[in-house]
């Protein structure tokens, strides 16, 4: 019988009729990684936010800066969205804006996954690549390419009137989490989480959780993970900005969401170290999950190992494996059990 394979929580949750897409994020599962942790003290709650409805945790924020940027008018009916992404910002924006009937333009680099650029185009957005710095590579965004991005978006805002998201210092992004990721982790673990990580982009996500864990338990420890050779938030000399967790990990110095936000340590996870964690992932768990996930999940062993042995550590699954399969992460990945 069907209740014999199906979890009885499964089975008992409420179906409803939305009204739209933008209704579908959030409320995304937590789940206690078994496998991955067997043999480590404690226990990885990864909460599954790569099944919201375009893929990436980034819905999230797209959803709250937009419904912000309405409900105090500084978003007209008919006024365009434009936002510099390195494609899951800018993937939720096009859900949110389709549903309204309204115009999103992405801007983003060369250097990402071109899986990405094809998912906001299928969702009606407009699509601005621009070449990639000099010295950068394929696949690995740095702050000079996000700088040649910011221009781009500037150019847009002043041509076409546009309204910009800017995610890197709109309040709505740490704020979508500090409403609904936090407290639907906190609630799924029963109040269980004593501490979690987050590999940076924005400082969004680490920011919005810290407040919202706090808020219930000021105990709750935060980390901040960067890649291996561009720790700039840690204080560390940045040997190397080009690395190939996309998403995230600038090498800036200075983010301002994370503004007064209290960090409890720093962890660097190498190219490596994250793929090989995605992979477990994928293998171990049945989750496909992208870079920065994989740099989650390894942080998140490290600090079970070490600081946080025998705690219950909380990450987000930030996106899916399917925006990286032209990538090294998965283009080979069958090859061998890394």
């Amino acid at each position: 019988m069907l209740s014999d394979r199906i979890p009885a929580k499964a089975l008992a949750m409420p179906l409803t009729i939305l009204e739209s897409a933008i209704e579908a994020i959030g409320g995304t599962p937590l789940v206690t990684l078994n496998n991955i942790t067997a043999g480590l003290s404690g226990r990885i709650l990864a909460k599954l936010d790569y099944l919201n409805p375009g893929g990436s945790k980034k819905d999230r924020i797209a959803r709250q800066i937009i419904a912000d940027a309405i409900a105090c008018g500084a978003l007209k009916p008919d006024q365009p969205v434009v936002e510099l992404t390195s494609g899951n910002t800018g993937t939720g924006a096009a859900i949110v804006c389709a549903a309204q009937r309204r115009r999103f333009i992405a801007v983003m680099s060369r250097g990402n996954s071109e899986e990405r650029a094809f998912m906001m185009r299928a969702l009606g957005a407009e699509v601005i690549l621009v070449a990639q710095a000099p010295n950068s590579q394929p696949g690995q965004v740095s702050g000079e390419d996000l700088a040649l991005l910011e221009n781009k978006v500037q150019q847009i805002v002043a041509d076409r009137g546009a309204y910009r998201l800017d995610q890197f210092q709109h309040a709505g992004n740490s704020r979508a989490h500090e409403l609904h990721t936090g407290p639907e982790i906190w609630e799924a673990s029963q109040g269980t989480v004593t501490a979690f990580c987050d590999f940076v982009g924005t400082g969004g996500t680490f920011a919005g959780l810290a407040r919202a864990f706090r808020q219930r338990n000021p105990a709750v420890r935060g980390y901040i993970v960067e890649p291996e050779r561009a720790a700039a938030l840690a204080g560390a000399g940045v040997q190397s900005p080009a690395h190939r967790i996309q998403g995230g990990g600038y090498a800036m110095a200075e983010l301002p969401l994370l503004a007064g936000i209290a960090v409890d340590g720093f962890l660097t996870v190498s190219d490596e170290e994250a793929m090989t964690a995605a992979r477990r992932l994928a293998r171990e768990e049945g989750i496909f999950a992208g870079f920065s996930s994989g740099a989650n999940l390894a942080a998140a062993i490290k600090l079970l190992e070490g600081t946080e042995k025998g705690g219950s550590v909380a990450i987000v699954i930030c996106d899916t494996g399917l925006k990286y399969l032209s990538t090294d992460l998965w283009a080979h990945s069958g090859d061998s059990a890394s």
